[in-house]
């Protein structure tokens, strides 16, 4: 087994398959911190996936990108919380 046919066909179903069901916990989510973990998570796998094509495609330029959309992320939910720690105070 290569790390090509490992990646292809055990880790690209396994990451799409996660996708989907994250997709569809986005949309029952009760609350909106259901919600942004959601996001969170299609954030997580979606590095994954550029993961995967960047060393399917040998371009380490994606690799950039992922750490980018990372930081993104992560900036984005400490936003969050600030949000939901701000909005309890007032209520």
């Amino acid at each position: 087994m290569t790390l090509n046919f490992y990646l292809t066909y055990i880790l690209l179903p396994i990451l799409i398959i996660s996708v989907i069901l994250i997709f569809i916990r986005f949309l029952k989510g009760p609350s909106i911190a259901d919600r942004v973990i959601a996001i969170d998570l299609m954030v997580t796998c979606s590095i994954g996936i550029i993961a995967f094509v960047s060393i399917i495609s040998h371009q380490p330029t994606f690799l950039d990108i992922t750490m980018i959309i990372a930081l993104i992320g992560f900036l984005s939910i400490v936003a969050f919380s600030y949000y939901l720690e701000k909005r309890n105070k007032n209520d």
